[in-house]
């Protein structure tokens, strides 16, 4: 029979795991072998999928064709409609793309309580067994993969030529540096670049897909499932085929067309990135900002045009590549200090400041400091009081990236500088992405006007890449215009469609309640008309208070069930420490292989350390309480089947949890 590890549940037959029963209730196995022998039969029906593709029809959770077509009788119904209908208010938004939820309970402010000091959360420890188990799981993959390669390369040497020397050319791809990807990472290929068929909103459809050659080449079916989506960067559930954004992304491609042709620099700049670049600048607090058409270009092309040789890059060990490849290219001398430590970093201050350049020991030209608000795969948020303290004594350059953490940290959603009440000019460069909360794609760079106009010349997007496109900056504009609220317009003058930049720069002498007023109308194009709820931004508080009671609920929930979770409380990214690599690749199909699917991403090395593979869960706004008990329930299950619940401190049941989150929420986590 074949073996679990090889399979494949977005097959063409039915899954025996998705039966007619209770919305509420999971299915439900009476020992762990009873459901890895299930696992092993539907394996086997992969394998023997040609006379299995009639009976795909019958699932009607799967669409047979290019329109999505949903039975209202159909199992899945709950990710279509809200369980309890709505008695009073009319929702303006899709369920499958932002699920309805109008109880106030499930609401949460993501603030930093003045009352306790900050603690930085370590990660707990798992039994000795588990990581001699990993390890052990690596060395049997690697040695049995070059055993294969050795005899294949002696007696199948036509499979291997593209790893040995041919007609006088060397491999492209050498042997050591594909044999990951060959041996590795190609058997749970499966389990990562999943297809999506829609939008990534409360939910997603994917398109299903089968393996016959351990995953060498994948079988599109044609077929689409819908299932519930706990991996995408949609914070605040901006990613919708419909409402204010969508509107005014329809009405920019009427009026400007799909992209600009040109860069920044020469005729590619548009009225659409003048009105980005104020609306970021007013919204983050600074004197001015930049867009930039790619986010990991934000950090790998600006760093180097803020510093350069003779001056020093202090950065966190756990740093996005982006920001290692910019600090790379800058040519600067570079050290790093332990993820989220002061004292390690206040140590390496002392020590670069006392030393001085090498050999000449003459001092530093600058220093800058790097630092990520959220970290993308930890969670984990930056002690950014300490730093501005440490700042302060020390005297260098603090360059925050909140890729993670703007739009979906603060009470106003204005990132860690919110989250922590600290004035955003207290920071010299605030760096970020609008990927994650906005709904579109592309980064800004914020801060002091001069430098600002610096780096428009010197970053090499400005000149090379391509403008950010008209659609995307309409999503910008309506997304960050919701968030602050849209002041009435005032009576018309000359222009009526001129920007006032000046009413975008805020001084550092002004009070928060500055940072707080609503967007003038004047700083949105005259044709961009949000709803009644958008414009005056009760729509995007009620997003950032439910992102952050999901947040919250499904960090506390899952430690209270017994997982290692890393990560701080508010962060939307939320990793379940799993450990064992063959753990992560079952872990994201028996999810998949649900009744209710719930799609899940799942990481490991070269991305995480060796030994600490996580599945990667991503709160949105745009889920409900029922979505995250849903989440919770099917986590204890699987958890329980592979064993993953290694965490400390008091556990509570999957009923007691779900039936206390507002407890959990609102009490110390």
């Amino acid at each position: 029979m074949p073996s679990p590890i090889a399979l494949n549940p977005s097959t063409p037959s039915p899954s025996i795991f998705r039966q007619k029963r209770s919305p509420n209730k999971l299915p439900s196995m009476s020992t762990a072998m009873s459901y890895l022998s299930a696992v092993q039969q539907a394996d086997t029906r992969a394998r023997s999928h040609s006379s299995s593709a009639a009976s795909t029809h019958t699932q009607s959770s799967i669409t047979a064709s290019s329109e999505e077509t949903i039975d209202e009788d159909d199992t899945n119904n709950c990710l279509v409609n809200p369980l309890t209908s709505p008695t009073s208010e009319v929702f303006p938004t899709v369920h499958t793309e932002f699920g309805h939820c109008a109880n106030e309970a499930y609401r949460c402010v993501s603030m930093h309580d003045y009352t306790k000091p900050f603690q930085d959360h370590t990660i707990e420890e798992p039994p000795y067994y588990v990581l001699l188990t990993t390890y052990l799981s690596y060395l049997m993959v690697i040695c049995f993969g070059h055993v294969r390669d050795f005899f294949g390369k002696c007696f199948a040497k036509s499979r291997f030529t593209h790893l040995m020397p041919h007609n006088g050319y060397a491999p492209l791809n050498s042997d050591f540096d594909s044999f990951y990807v060959r041996r590795l990472q190609r058997r749970v290929g499966d389990s990562f670049c999943q297809p999506i068929a829609g939008v990534p909103g409360r939910t997603v459809l994917i398109r299903d897909r089968y393996s016959i050659d351990y995953n060498l080449t994948q079988i599109y079916t044609g077929t689409k499932t819908r299932a519930l989506n706990i991996s995408s960067y949609n914070y605040l559930g901006f990613s919708q085929t419909r409402g204010g954004c969508s509107d005014a992304v329809g009405e920019s491609i009427r009026r400007y067309g799909a992209s600009t042709c040109g860069t920044r620099l020469e005729s590619g700049s548009s009225e659409l990135h003048l009105f980005a670049e104020a609306l970021v600048a007013r919204f983050l607090g600074t004197e001015d900002a930049l867009v930039s058409s790619v986010g990991f270009a934000t950090n790998s092309t600006f760093i180097p045009a803020l510093v350069g040789k003779k001056s020093l890059i202090i950065s966190d060990e756990l740093n996005h590549t982006s920001i290692r490849i910019g600090a790379r290219h800058s040519g600067a001398q570079i050290r790093m200090f332990k993820h989220n430590d002061m004292s390690s970093l206040e140590s390496v201050l002392r020590e670069e400041i006392s030393q001085g350049q090498p050999k000449t020991h003459r001092p530093w030209k600058k220093i800058l400091v790097i630092v990520e608000g959220l970290y993308s795969m930890e969670g984990t948020l930056v002690d950014l009081l300490r730093i501005v303290e440490l700042k302060q004594k020390y005297k260098f350059y603090l360059f925050v990236d909140e890729a993670h953490s703007i739009g979906a940290l603060g009470p106003h959603g204005r990132g860690v500088t919110d989250y922590f009440n600290i004035h955003p000019g207290l920071i010299d460069v605030l760096m970020g992405t609008f990927t994650k909360s906005f709904g579109a794609s592309g980064g800004y760079i914020a801060g002091p006007k001069t430098l600002i106009d610096s780096l428009r010349l010197r970053g090499h997007s400005c000149p090379y890449a391509e403008a950010m496109a008209p659609p995307v900056l309409a999503q910008i504009i309506a997304s960050i215009a919701s968030i602050m609220g849209v002041a009435p317009a005032p009576k018309p003058s000359k222009s009526q469609n001129s920007l006032n930049l000046a009413s975008s720069t805020i001084t550092l002498t002004e009070g928060s309640d500055e940072l707080q007023r609503l967007a003038p109308a004047s700083m949105l194009p005259m044709w961009i008309n949000l709803q009644p709820s958008l414009a005056d931004g009760s729509e995007a508080r009620m997003r950032i208070r439910r992102l952050a009671f999901n947040c919250r609920y499904l960090h506390a929930g899952l430690k209270k069930l017994g997982f290692i979770i890393s990560g701080h409380p508010f962060s939307p990214i939320v990793p379940l420490l799993i450990f064992n690599p063959g753990k992560c690749m079952l872990f994201a199909r028996l999810m998949r292989a649900r009744r209710i699917p719930i799609v899940v991403v799942v990481v490991g090395y070269p991305a995480t350390s060796l030994e600490k593979a996580r599945a990667r869960f991503c709160a949105s706004a745009s889920h409900t309480k029922e979505d995250i008990d849903m989440v919770l329930r099917a986590c204890d299950e699987v958890g329980g089947i592979l064993d993953l619940k290694h965490g400390l401190g008091e556990r509570w049941g999957i009923d007691e949890v779900c039936e206390r989150a507002v407890e959990l929420v609102h009490s110390a986590v």
